[in-house]
């Protein structure tokens, strides 16, 4: 729609298993389907090995460098466009922070110059607030992967800036005489939740560097200075707090860091952000679009239907269909590890917020239970030997566990209270093939994704910087059974 100038590159050419053509041919069939121009559907072409640090303009020959690269880009990209002279126009793309000079505004010069200590005006395209002046206190550009500190720099270059308070992505820095914001794609409203909370686990505090519920709310807070998408509130528990944002693999990646940053933390199942609209309750619905092999059109659509998805449009392309749905937000909870089973890892799925609409009605729930751990221990080879034939086991022997721990998946629906600490007796009685080794089925180990997809409302997915497990609420065997009796009771 923009009429930008297209470059193909073509990566990892240096593969024994290669599709070079076939790749350039399917990037093509893209372009048409995306109603290109002609000038576009006309691009240059460049294989690349980014691994190897090589680029050329023929699969057949391996380059040196990346100078083809370079030149095409040199040669058919053309310059910023605007007037260097014009008053200042700088459209913020993305926020950074750092804990001496605060937020840090990223964005590309769309006109005019920008010096550091310049007087400026902020506005927002999408915003009634009055726009505000400030002061631009430090100004930085690009060199490779650094950030480079200058006094001036020009339209078209992408820039640092430092000093301007409550600084978000899509506001635009203007010069102070002439606020004029730039149009810019509304930020959606977190649409997911999930409650972070300290870990209470018997193993706690033994791989964690910061567990205290100070520590994990400082983190959380020090998030929202550089991910506007983020909202935090406090919950009805001190120690625990409420995250929402854009989706499951948005909070994903926030978990994964904060645990790879070495703090430990216990994370609820996701749950959906509902809206009242016009007295009707409302949910998120998502854009589902699905790329799978022709054999498996009929699991995905049967899994959809099941999941409340309305068909939008089927497209076959080759081999493969392309099929897109509007799906609910909850409907995708713990879909995308079925998904992969489903398709055998052949296909691919994206999806990307679309609105808010009535609520669509009871979607169901996970169908399996779970194995608990019925004691506290060392995971035994004789105790997960007789666990095994109950479901599939999450641990392997010589793993410490304890009560409430959930070792496996069962499945049937109810969970099942094994003892993996169990250990063969010794006695003096000997049988004939009785002391065969023991043949335990190889263990599913559970990603982080993978576990905050599974686990249910009385579940948690234990993350310290280590070993993520996944836990019951109630850890207690008694305890956790009279909270089920009395939810049956309740219907």
């Amino acid at each position: 729609d923009l009429g930008l100038k297209v470059i193909v590159v073509v990566n990892k050419t240096d593969r024994p298993d290669a599709r070079n053509k076939e790749v350039v041919d399917e990037v093509l069939e893209l372009l048409l389907d995306l109603d290109a121009s002609d000038e576009q559907l006309d691009s240059p072409v460049i294989f690349c090995s980014g691994r190897n640090g090589v680029a050329s303009y023929s699969p057949e020959v391996m380059g040196e460098d990346f100078r083809p690269l370079f030149d095409k880009i040199l040669d058919h990209i053309p310059c910023p466009e605007g007037d260097p002279d014009g008053d200042l126009q700088l459209l913020v793309s993305s926020i950074d922070y750092n804990d001496y000079v605060g937020r840090i505004a990223v964005g590309r010069i769309e006109r005019g110059t920008i010096k550091q200590n310049q007087e400026v005006t902020v506005c927002d395209y999408n915003s009634s607030e009055k726009p505000f002046k400030s002061k631009v206190v430090s100004l930085y550009t690009f060199e490779g992967m650094e950030k480079v500190p200058v006094t001036e720099a020009s339209i078209g270059d992408i820039v640092c800036i430092s000093g301007i308070e409550g600084i978000t992505i899509g506001q635009t820095i203007c010069a102070v005489n002439n606020p004029e914001p730039l149009p810019f794609v509304k930020i959606s409203e977190p649409t997911v939740e999930m409650t972070f909370s300290v870990n209470d686990s018997p193993f706690a505090g033994k791989e964690g560097k910061f567990v205290t519920s100070r520590q994990i709310r400082e983190r959380l807070h020090k998030e929202l200075l550089k991910d506007v998408s983020l909202r935090v509130t406090d919950s009805e528990n001190s120690d625990a707090f409420n995250v929402a944002g854009r989706g499951e693999m948005h909070l994903s990646i926030l978990i994964e860091t904060m645990r790879r940053e070495g703090y430990e933390l216990s994370v609820s199942t996701p749950r959906v952000l509902f809206k009242e609209i016009d007295g009707v309750k409302c949910e998120p619905i998502e854009r589902l679009l699905i790329d799978v092999p022709d054999n498996c059109v009929g699991s995905v659509m049967e899994k959809m239907g099941v999941r409340k998805a309305e068909l939008v449009h089927m497209q076959p392309v080759g081999s493969r269909t392309r099929i897109e749905f509007l799906i609910p937000s909850r409907g995708l909870f713990g879909y995308r590890s079925e998904f992969m089973t489903d398709t055998k890892g052949e296909g691919v799925l994206n999806t990307v917020f679309d609105s808010y609409r009535p609520y669509m009605g009871e979607i169901p729930t996970r169908t399996v239970g779970s194995l608990v751990a019925f004691e506290s221990g060392t995971a035994m080879a004789y105790g997960l030997f007789n666990a095994q034939e109950r479901g599939t086991l999450f641990i392997d022997a010589g793993v410490p566990v304890y009560e409430g721990m959930v070792v496996g998946v069962s499945p049937k629906a109810g969970d099942i209270n094994v003892n993996v600490c169990n250990k063969k007796h010794l006695t003096n009685t000997r049988a004939s093939g009785s002391d065969d080794a023991l043949r335990l089925i190889p263990y599913k180990r559970m990603s982080l994704e993978e576990s905050l997809e599974f686990i249910n409302d009385y579940e948690l997915v234990e993350v310290p910087p280590k070993n993520i497990r996944i836990r019951k609420k109630i850890l207690n065997n008694e305890l956790r059974a009279k909270d089920e009796a009395k939810r049956r009771k309740q219907g």
